[in-house]
């Protein structure tokens, strides 16, 4: 008698049997209690995780021959159950999409289901692979697919949802497989192997359930293998030999060495995963995702639902998670995602990851920013405070040293002017803020800052604005330092007045 492999010695053959999709078998159960069976069905996820298994136990459901109805718990004996999950009932057509691509694939299907099943109550068609037809074979299943006979039932099964079009998809009832549980897959894997004859150490069956990465087949193919080399006990040794060690468990050892500041070990630890075989790419993919998950136990707690870790290993990555705080570990992703950005077109990609590693066995003894903020000061601290304005200095008058109060009144908007180069005089006259800003203020206004005709040592005398001529006037504003300081400044020219202090001086004020 021939071997039959495992994967399909144990397929799942009730409702009752689907491991890690409750939810999707409770939903088919109810519909075929309440007499709402659809006409169409479509199954998603990735490889492994039941889809075609569940569409032959819809079909065993819907065409049991012991049954006057459909119900939801299959004989398995009859002759209909039997060829059913063997993949050979005439009324149960599995067609593989990758192979039958064409559009004259489904006008065959099409003029099939016009004729009535040879002995069950449906005409089942289950397509798997379904996101592999043509454009053409899509466009003539959809007349079918929506308004199919009432004998005829639609299941179709796909890993990429997003190639089917979504006309095919608004026509039937979607339901999305999930991954498997890593102690889902473990408790199945220990029970298949006690009924094997085999005897398995709890750490080969964790360690194979992590390796299935939410595959059951994955994970059955796998025991079937070490099976082959050892078939009455499976340890450890035997796991090895066969298959490396889970690259999770390579990486939080790594990272458990570099919360204790052993550079010489990170690095060892390093060494041990390349020399498996294992890229730099994928090697910085997986210490992000251990990153991650302790990151998420560090600020969710022990219990968060989001991370994805084995129960047995679950308090060592809760005990790590409190090495770091949570601002080294979003530094950590961040480094460790540039890295794997960098090594991807580095020739030096292996020093790049041993640099990386010597930081994150140093991190520790960084300063964190939660400690930095602790440190400063509650005045710097505060969120939402509002921050007071802050008054305009000026400098105080050169005879006077008494503090003047700060001003706190509006500004009054003061025309910008252009101000030519200062005349070279005996007493040099300071930059100052308008007199503008010293209008009805108590303060006394200095003399340097008072205007020129309050001045009585100053020469100066401003002449009357006719004197300047308009060829003056528009060569002046022709000039390029006059239009650069405009520019500059954003101003405006209000009026252009002569100096007539030296006879060289041709500016104005």
């Amino acid at each position: 008698m021939a071997y039959t492999v495992l994967a399909r010695k144990y397929r799942s053959q009730t409702f009752d049997e689907v491991i890690g999709q409750a939810p999707i078998a409770t939903t088919l159960v109810n519909a075929i209690k309440a007499k709402r069976i659809h006409h169409g069905y479509l199954f998603t996820g990735t490889r492994g995780v039941g889809k075609t298994s569940m569409a032959r136990i819809l079909a065993k459901a819907l065409n049991c021959l012991k049954a006057k109805a459909p119900t939801v718990k299959p004989c398995c004996k009859c002759d209909a159950c039997v060829a059913i999950a063997e993949g050979q009932d005439i009324d149960v057509v599995e067609i593989d999409a990758a192979s039958n691509t064409g559009v004259d694939n489904i006008r065959e299907l099409r003029s099939n289901t016009a004729y009535r099943p040879a002995r069950a109550r449906f005409k089942i068609y289950i397509i798997d692979e379904v996101h592999m037809l043509s454009t053409g074979a899509f466009n003539a299943l959809l007349k079918t697919l929506e308004e199919p006979p009432a004998h005829v039932k639609f299941v179709l099964a796909t890993t990429e949802l997003q190639k089917v079009p979504a006309t095919i998809q608004s026509r039937c009832q979607r339901f999305n497989f999930r991954h498997i549980g890593a102690e889902a897959i473990g408790e199945r894997l220990a029970a298949i192997a006690q009924e094997e004859g085999a005897e398995t150490e709890p750490a080969v069956v964790r360690r194979i359930a992590r390796l299935a990465n939410g595959s059951m087949r994955d994970a059955l193919s796998i025991l079937d293998q070490l099976l082959s080399v050892s078939p009455k006990k499976l340890t450890v040794k035997v796991l090895d030999e066969i298959l490396p060690p889970a690259q999770d468990e390579q990486v939080f050892a790594l990272l458990k060495n570099a919360a204790q500041g052993g550079v010489a070990a990170v690095l060892t630890g390093v060494e041990d995963i390349l020399a498996a075989g294992r890229g730099l790419e994928v090697f910085c993919n997986d210490m992000i995702e251990v990153a991650r998950a302790l990151m998420l136990l560090r600020a969710c707690g022990p219990e968060a639902p989001m991370v994805d870790v084995p129960a047995g290993a679950r308090d060592e990555y809760v005990s790590l998670s409190d090495e770091f705080e949570l601002s080294q570990y979003v530094q950590m992703i961040a480094m460790l995602e540039e890295l794997r950005r960098n090594v991807r077109f580095s020739g030096a990609g292996r020093a790049l990851t041993d640099a990386l590693m010597i930081r994150l066995a140093h991190m520790r003894e960084w300063t964190a920013i939660e400690d930095l903020l602790a440190r400063m000061p509650a005045a710097t601290t505060g969120v939402g405070e509002k921050k007071k304005p802050v008054a305009p200095l000026r400098p105080p008058p050169a005879s006077d040293t008494r503090s003047s109060p700060p001003d706190t009144r509006e500004p009054h908007p003061v025309p910008r002017a252009v101000t030519p180069p200062p005349v070279p005089t005996s007493h040099p006259t300071p930059v100052a803020e308008s007199v503008a800003d010293y209008e009805d203020d108590d303060t006394e206004i200095p003399a340097e800052y008072s205007p020129p005709e309050a001045r009585q040592e100053s020469p100066v005398r401003s002449l009357p604005a006719a004197a300047v001529t308009s060829q003056e006037r528009a060569q002046i504003m022709k000039d390029p330092v006059v239009q650069r300081t405009m520019e500059l400044f954003d101003g405006v020219i209000v009026d252009i007045q002569r100096r007539p202090a030296a006879p060289a001086a041709n500016a104005t004020e």
